[in-house]
């Protein structure tokens, strides 16, 4: 828990004075609150900065002449970058002690990349903004983390990611009504300059933590010679379990990730001009079960296992597909899109959970955690891609249908080949037994 994890331990007179154990562990339990407290408004500002870079973007070089293929390219090379950096990233991360100091330069860094756009938007700051923002948002990703690990101990990570996942969700809705009112009433360029200020609330909320680190590793393996280490490393990556859940993780967003754009383009033929408030709501609808189902799954993960949690997520996927495939009226659509948010919320919460179960105690947890989203980013920009062809030569439903039988093909993964890795609990077979 936090206290065994503090850099500045309690002074050791205080535990010989009457009442001084009580006083100490007083003290201790004020700072792990202090330091939950500070962890939940970080989520949900960091949730609140990431939505300044995402549709605003597109909306905001509009207004400046740019034209679609130039869009385009600024939002592909940052989806490369962050791609690419994904490894790099982690193995920095894991590098470098102090995972508070790493978030604090990343949520920097969004801050210059926001005034890179709202300040200078031509060619170079745009996509010196995409690559920075690509990168910072890789090294954020693991450094909370592992601070979360570092604040909750490995047996109440579950719960520690589901409230987690619980505040991101409600910043994404919080921060997404900011930008919008912003780009509404003032201007498409304020809403950088509001991603801008909200890194200081963020600042702050990270400031709350204190000195939180992950336990510092033993001398012994500092001192390892490289040929050693990266024989460690080659063995974390090479796990068999790692190996699995990345494939179950790259066919989850194959399935997922076009599902919301499929649909957005058939409402736009079927009811025009409020294809827009429909989207809308098919984006809210799942923040908010997000939000209200993430702490029970981060507690049903450590009470009756990962695997369940994880059938639980993926199992969504066929059915919405098929539902989507079948769904024509608007009103229908948005209730589908409710099991996108039970997805979603298996599926954050799953990732650096079951990454920590198989790599947290290796030294290389942040690079593991860079590698399952090296194939996440994978699955994201396939599944777009391909679909997309599907959908050309083929019609959307026969789309909804293929992304269906992807969404079956992971849950039979996690099914058949995904063990069960909480360490609390005994080991399984991937396949229940007869």
């Amino acid at each position: 828990m936090l206290k065994s994890t503090l850099t500045e331990p309690a002074p050791a007179a205080s535990a010989g004075k009457p009442g001084g154990k009580a006083r100490s562990d007083a003290k201790a339990g004020a700072q792990e609150r202090r330091a939950g407290f500070g962890l939940d408004l970080l989520n949900l500002w960091v949730a609140n900065i990431q939505t300044g870079f995402g549709p605003f973007v597109a909306v905001y070089l509009t207004s400046q002449g740019w034209t679609q293929t130039a869009i385009g390219l600024a939002l592909s090379l940052g989806t490369l970058t962050a791609m690419a950096s994904q490894l790099p990233a982690g193995a920095l991360v894991d590098a470098i002690r102090s995972k508070g100091r790493v978030a604090a330069f990343s949520i920097a860094t969004f801050a210059a990349s926001a005034l890179l756009f709202a300040l200078w938007p031509v060619s170079l700051s745009i996509y010196s903004a995409e690559i920075l923002h690509g990168f910072s948002s890789c090294t954020l990703g693991p450094a909370l983390a592992a601070l979360s690990l570092a604040i909750a101990g490995q047996a109440g990570l579950g719960r520690r990611l589901g409230r987690n996942a619980r505040f991101a969700s409600i910043g994404n809705g919080i921060g997404a009504a900011l930008m919008g009112a912003c780009g509404y009433y003032i201007s498409e360029r304020s809403v950088f300059f509001m991603t801008a200020a909200l890194t200081l609330p963020a600042i702050y909320a990270l400031r709350q933590l204190g000195h939180v680190e992950l336990p510092v590793r033993a001398q012994a393996e500092k001192d390892r010679k490289p040929r050693e280490k990266l024989r460690q490393i080659v063995q974390v990556l090479a796990d068999r379990r790692l190996l699995i859940f990345a494939a179950c993780a790259a066919l989850f967003t194959l399935s997922d990730s076009a599902m919301l754009p499929i649909v957005a383009g058939a409402l736009t033929k079927r009811v025009g001009a409020d294809a827009s408030l429909v989207i809308a709501a098919c984006i809210v609808l799942p923040q908010l079960v997000v939000a209200t189902l993430s702490p029970w799954m981060g507690s049903l993960a450590e009470t009756h296992g990962r695997r369940l949690v994880l059938l639980l997520g993926f199992s969504t996927l066929p059915i919405r597909a098929l539902l989507f495939a079948l769904v024509t009226d608007p009103t229908l659509v948005v209730a589908v899109q409710i099991l996108n948010g039970i997805a979603s919320a298996a599926f954050l919460i799953m990732v650096p959970l079951v990454t920590a179960d198989i790599a947290g105690r290796s030294g290389h947890f942040n690079l593991a955690l860079g590698f399952v989203g090296f194939t996440i980013g994978i699955g994201g920009m396939s599944s777009t891609t391909v679909a997309g062809w599907v959908a050309d030569h083929y019609g959307d439903a026969a789309t909804f249908v293929f992304l269906a039988a992807v969404g079956l093909a992971a849950t039979a993964v996690v099914w058949f080949a995904m063990p069960e890795t909480n360490p609390g609990r005994p080991k399984t077979e991937a396949r229940p037994k007869e």
